[in-house]
């Protein structure tokens, strides 16, 4: 059997899990005010902005460094053979969106 407790135990329970009540209702109180549900609200959208934001820089680099392997050598000098012919398809398509803007204005 259990030894009996004294009216002096009982209280002293009573009084330790008030407490311990009043601490949670605290702490759900803080947790469900309005400022901390937005303040969570925003740190959330903020480090999903950061991770997407990441991952977009990570792409655009890894297709600007395959550009850049493609127009040059290893010790970074141009590839001639690639970059002219660039070069000439990127004025062919300037000279047809100018020549495309100027038929319509006139």
């Amino acid at each position: 059997m259990s030894e009996a407790r004294t009216p002096a135990q009982i209280e002293a329970d009573i009084v330790r899990r008030r407490e311990q009540l009043a601490v949670t209702l605290d702490e759900i109180g803080i947790r469900m005010h309005p400022k901390t549900i937005i303040g969570d609200a925003k740190a959330k959208v903020a480090s999903t902005v950061d991770q997407t934001a990441g991952r977009a820089f990570v792409a655009v680099n890894r297709v600007v460094s395959d550009v850049k392997a493609r127009f040059t050598h290893e010790d970074g000098a141009p590839r001639l053979e690639r970059v002219v012919p660039a070069a000439v398809v990127a004025l062919a398509v300037v000279g047809l969106i100018v020549s495309s803007s100027r038929r319509n204005k006139g």
